[in-house]
């Protein structure tokens, strides 16, 4: 009798626990509908989002943007640098319930390399080869010492699919979203959501949970991925208990969500602030006309204007941020924010200004860009530049800043990457406006390229930033944050290159 009672507490106690692991829907709000979630058809920002809970590549980045495996179990780069090779995870299941092969991985690998213009173009006819039923490699033509970063970037993530699904996908993408992450997809009914559930066969890494690497566990049983095009709503949805985490708020309306009970913010960073030079033609081919610029600008003023509040921006001057120990260089630190008016007013007279005027192109459909260009004007009408700002919507303002007949600058926002090699603003094969053109900047990002080793790319990376902060292809204002909300019941959420929804539980 007592040992069949024990035995009846202790199952009590495991269906208890299994409740209290994985329990609960999830209903998030987002701003965007994705046109596909395969991603490797696109690098929008809203199918990366919504493939993530779904896929999963061979490697991917911790918190501070270092590599660790994936699906991977290990790793092992050659000594010329010129092959990859990758020991697979055994026992790993797709959500069709197959086990995951070199086959699949090979087809997957295979097909990323065709589809991803940035790997195809940073490395030397990569290929990957199957070894054995276990392993695959990577093969390249010259050296890369950035393989591993493309490899495990979220920009067209190298998704691991079924063999059979990536045979059938269709020049819009594949036609069956089967992954290996923790949540499956379920259903896309358009205009209002995607529904994914927990995925029960998924097999976590036992590593802490880092950015994207590490445990990643699925506890809440359903996820709605909503689409909410109207901000207010986003907002008004979260208040009334319709959503329990919502993408992007404005930062007017951080205070609300503050002093609204059970509510929380979420600010987290997005990348640099901007201020971009046309450098094909008209005054600012110049680089001392750069330099003034730079020299006569309070970026803490400029980004106070913008954002209207501390909390929401962070003086940097790196292209990196700091935890990011792999690329951060404190570089240029002192050309950053020197605030010397003197020496613009001087710099000017050397290059020969003598008031021609200068076009800032904006729009006022990004607040903090108008903001930002308003300050700027002022600032440089205080040394005595005739500056003008030439307003847009933010689609006409996109078709003319790729006319360098129309523009002398103009605000952007980046956010932070992987590797140096996917800031279009420094490489000058990138026609991207602004048009780069700076030799020394292209050799050192050939050199890190091809670097035997992470610290030697660390070093030709303080190379760069010393000369970008000389050369001055744009101006880094500085780090700003975007902001998302949730219900304080949800536990565990954060945003890392974009919401990450595993790790994350429901308080009932």
């Amino acid at each position: 009798m007592k040992r069949s009672l024990w035995l009846l507490i202790m199952m009590f106690i495991f269906v208890i626990g299994l409740i209290g692991c994985s329990s609960g829907t999830l209903q998030m709000a987002v701003g965007q509908q994705p046109n596909t979630i395969d991603p490797l058809v696109t690098t929008a920002t809203a199918t990366a989002y919504a493939a993530k809970p779904i896929f999963e590549s061979l490697l991917t980045i911790n918190e501070n943007y270092e590599i660790e495996p994936m699906l991977a179990e290990s790793y092992e780069v050659s000594d010329d640098a010129k092959t990859i090779t990758f020991k697979l995870r055994e026992g790993i299941k797709f959500h069709n319930g197959q086990e995951m092969t070199a086959d699949d991985v090979l087809a997957s690998m295979n097909r990323w390399v065709e589809m991803s213009g940035f790997a195809s173009s940073a490395l030397a006819n990569p290929r990957f080869e199957k070894v054995d039923d276990t392993t695959v490699a990577l093969q390249m033509d010259e050296p890369s010492t950035i393989a591993l970063y493309i490899v495990a970037d979220t920009n067209q993530l190298a998704a691991i699919m079924p063999k059979d699904i990536v045979e059938s996908a269709e020049a819009t993408g594949v036609t069956e979203y089967i992954g290996t992450g923790p949540f499956k997809f379920v259903e896309w009914k358009t205009d209002q959501y995607i529904h994914y559930a927990k995925f029960e066969d998924y097999q976590p890494r036992t590593e802490p949970a880092s950015g994207l690497a590490g445990e990643k566990l699925a506890l809440v049983d359903e996820i709605f991925w909503n689409f909410v095009d109207d901000e207010s709503t986003r907002l008004s949805g979260l208040i009334s208990g319709d959503y329990d985490i919502s993408l992007g708020i404005s930062h007017d309306n951080v205070k609300q969500v503050e002093s609204t009970d059970g509510l929380v913010p979420e600010i987290w960073t997005y990348g640099m602030e901007l201020l971009v030079f046309n450098k094909k033609q008209g005054l600012f081919t110049d680089v001392r006309m750069r330099q003034a610029v730079n020299m006569a600008l309070d970026k803490e003023a400029i980004l106070l204007a913008s954002f209207g509040d501390e909390q929401f921006f962070e003086l940097e001057h790196g292209l990196y941020q700091p935890h990011m120990t792999d690329w951060y260089s404190d570089a240029g630190a002192d050309l950053y924010n020197p605030k010397d008016i003197e020496g613009a007013k001087a710099l000017l007279e050397e290059a020969g200004y003598n008031g021609e005027e200068v076009v800032i192109l904006t729009s006022r459909q990004y607040p903090h860009y108008y903001n930002a260009a308003v300050a700027t004007q002022q600032q440089l009408e205080n040394i005595g530049m005739n500056v003008t700002l030439d307003i847009y919507d933010w689609a006409t303002l996109l078709d003319r800043r790729s006319d360098p007949e129309l523009w002398d600058i103009f605000f952007t926002g980046w956010d932070t990457q992987i590797i140096p090699h996917q800031y279009g603003f420094l490489d000058s094969e990138n026609e991207w406006p602004g048009w780069t053109n700076n030799a020394e900047i292209d050799r050192l990002l050939d050199e890190i390229g091809r670097a035997e080793n992470q610290d030697e790319a660390k070093a030709l990376m303080h190379e760069l930033q010393t000369e970008f902060w000389n050369d001055l292809p744009v101006i880094n204002l500085g780090l700003f944050n975007n902001t998302d909300a949730y219900n304080e019941k949800v536990k565990g959420f954060k945003n890392f290159v974009g919401p990450v929804l595993w790790n994350v539980s429901i308080e009932e």
